[in-house]
């Protein structure tokens, strides 16, 4: 081993070292960046007042447009079947 040197020694410990730390990095750091995330998601929910509790009336008004929104769908829906069923059926 007479040509191996101290620098190169070197060299090679500053590669190792820095491939150790890029694979530190890799496995951590997801998990600490969820971790962080989820941490300020929480700190902001404390933050934001609890929603206003509606009237009877209100409540009832929402559900009936729910319930006539999905009415409306189930029509478009229907006559959407209806017009490829007659583009469908062969001429006669």
């Amino acid at each position: 081993m007479p040509n191996v040197t101290w620098e190169a020694v070197w060299n090679v410990l500053k590669w190792v070292l820095l491939v150790l730390v890029a694979g530190f990095v890799g496995q951590f750091g997801k998990a600490l960046a969820m971790r962080l995330i989820e941490r300020r998601k929480q700190s902001g929910a404390d933050t934001e007042p609890p929603p206003r509790p509606l009237s009877e009336e209100a409540e009832l008004e929402r559900v009936r447009r729910a319930a006539e929104a999905k009415i409306e769908k189930k029509r478009a829906k229907a006559e959407v079947k209806r017009a490829k069923k007659a583009d469908d059926k062969p001429s006669s």
